[in-house]
């Protein structure tokens, strides 16, 4: 009786924790989450262009400061079957009238050049 039960805790104990386990033949995936960017849309972004316009370009954005309408994130994230993570984003800044005026991030449109300012 005292195997059975020493068997049987090994057993849940060993089965818990699978993560540590690379069982053979698992398929794993990668986890792309947010907005997939690259330069080539990114290089269509123009000073002044409107809100719909950069919306067209780069799609809707992750995340919109409901506080200032004024400042657009663009976040991706990536999780490789092997664990490696690669994160990368964006901000679109617009001034008062809704026109864009400045992006930083990892991406930088060649119209505007390296002189954008972080924010």
């Amino acid at each position: 009786m005292r195997f059975f039960i020493l068997t049987l805790i090994f057993i849940t104990l060993l089965s818990s924790g699978c993560s540590w386990i690379k069982f053979p033949g698992v398929h794993k995936i990668n986890v792309q989450q947010g907005n997939i960017l690259d330069q080539e849309m990114v290089d269509k972004l123009q000073p002044g262009m409107s809100k719909t316009q950069v919306q067209f370009v780069l799609g809707t954005p992750i995340v919109t400061d409901s506080f200032n309408t004024g400042r657009w994130d663009y976040v991706f994230r990536n999780i490789s079957a092997t664990g490696a993570e690669t994160e990368q984003s964006m901000t679109v800044y617009f001034d008062k009238n809704g026109l864009m005026k400045d992006v930083v991030g990892d991406y930088i449109p060649s119209s505007i050049g390296k002189t954008s300012s972080a924010k």
